[in-house]
């Protein structure tokens, strides 16, 4: 395998992670019109591809391939939960 069939295998391998993670704090702002986001989109989708990309290397890890939708499943819900942490701000 050459360089550039490496660096295609890793893109599509966080391609869910990249387009979750930037899709999360747009679709965000729909449900929380009435306080303002602790952080700017860009930091948010930034944290959620982290991640994303962790939870991804955790499935391929633990199952031993990739593309199990059990993978997908915790990288959806893993994103889920660290948008809505992101999106209640650092306010007690």
């Amino acid at each position: 395998m050459n360089p550039l069939d490496a660096l295609l295998h890793l893109f599509n391998f966080v391609a869910p992670a990249l387009v979750l993670a930037m899709l999360l704090p747009l679709v965000s702002r729909f449900f929380n019109k009435k306080q303002a986001p602790a952080l700017s989109w860009w930091a948010q989708a930034a944290i959620n591809f982290v991640v994303g990309v962790a939870v991804l290397f955790v499935g391929l890890w633990l199952w031993s391939r990739d593309g199990k939708m059990a993978a997908y499943a915790l990288l959806v819900l893993a994103s889920a939960t660290s948008q809505w942490l992101l999106s209640r701000g650092w306010r007690k």
